[in-house]
């Protein structure tokens, strides 16, 4: 803080923080910045792969609610949609299944719907970032089979 005489001028011997100061500053938290940022990135890719994984698991559940009241698991033509919107020729559809649209994956796409399946009745899974199948780490597919 500076120090005022009775006619507001600066008392001598009083200063701010010089050119140098600042920049020793500014290169200290880029320095810290530089250090914590991989790491956030790197819980922010994780993350998305299981929130990918729970939504999976709560289209599951929707899904076996579904099989319950009608039988059978939607088919690959009706896809998730079905959780939502009565199909046609099912007096026991109970829905809807799920409270809100179904949801598109952490990386804005369509999960990938298949009944019958290739791993049981039905396979539900992402892609992952890519949006490609197989990958690693991000972008390695997110499946309800596993």
């Amino acid at each position: 803080m500076f120090a005022f005489g009775k006619d507001r001028k600066y008392i001598h011997g009083q200063s701010g923080f010089t050119l140098i100061e600042l920049l020793v500053v500014v290169i200290i938290i880029g320095l810290l910045a530089s250090l914590v940022a991989p790491k956030f990135f790197g819980k922010l890719g994780s993350s998305r792969q299981k929130t990918a994984k729970a939504q999976i698991e709560l289209l599951g559940q929707a899904l076996d609610e579904f099989r319950l009241d009608n039988g059978r698991y939607p088919t690959t033509d009706e896809g998730l949609e079905a959780l939502r919107k009565k199909p046609e020729g099912l007096p026991n559809w109970a829905g809807p299944y799920l409270p809100k649209p179904v949801p598109k994956d952490p990386w804005g796409r369509d999960y990938v719907y298949r009944s019958p399946g290739e791993h049981g009745d039905y396979d539900l899974f992402s892609y992952g970032r890519d949006g490609q199948e197989g990958g690693e780490g991000e972008d390695a597919d997110v499946v309800s089979w596993k």
